[in-house]
């Protein structure tokens, strides 16, 4: 098998996951009625949540240093521990940010739908990122 087709088959997967996505957020959005977030900002509820993220953001970056420094200088790097990975941590701060989202939407969004989004986007990807992770892109690697 060549790489270019390794290549093909990547962004043909990214781009079904993406459309996915898209698809479910739109079809969410209009049944819970609730309005699109800017792309490009952070959407925070309020100040609380602002640091709120940005606290998980900072511990988050020091556990992936403190990871790589275990994983790569005090162990072999041949035998790492597995929750100092560095696609495990930056999956737990993914998972812990959507968490400080969904409760600030809970408690302090105007609109008390935003929450209930966020959770079932949190939910699916998280599914969907452990299933293509499990599945290696749904066999084909």
């Amino acid at each position: 098998m060549d790489v270019e087709d390794n290549y093909i088959k990547v962004i043909l997967a990214l781009a079904i996951i993406g459309l996915f996505f898209f698809i479910i957020n739109k079809v969410l959005r209009k049944w819970l009625n609730v309005e699109k977030r800017s792309f490009f900002s952070y959407g925070h509820v309020n100040d609380k949540h602002k640091k709120m993220d940005w606290t998980v953001r900072i511990i988050g970056i020091a556990l992936l240093f403190i990871g790589f420094f275990i994983n790569n200088f005090i162990r072999d790097p041949y035998d790492p521990i597995w929750f100092w990975e560095t696609y495990i941590v930056l999956f737990v701060i993914i998972i812990a940010t959507e968490i400080v989202r969904i409760i600030m939407e809970k408690r302090y969004a105007e609109n008390r739908n935003a929450y209930i989004l966020s959770t079932i986007q949190l939910v699916i990807g998280a599914i969907l990122l452990i299933t293509v992770l499990m599945t290696n892109f749904f066999g084909l690697f």
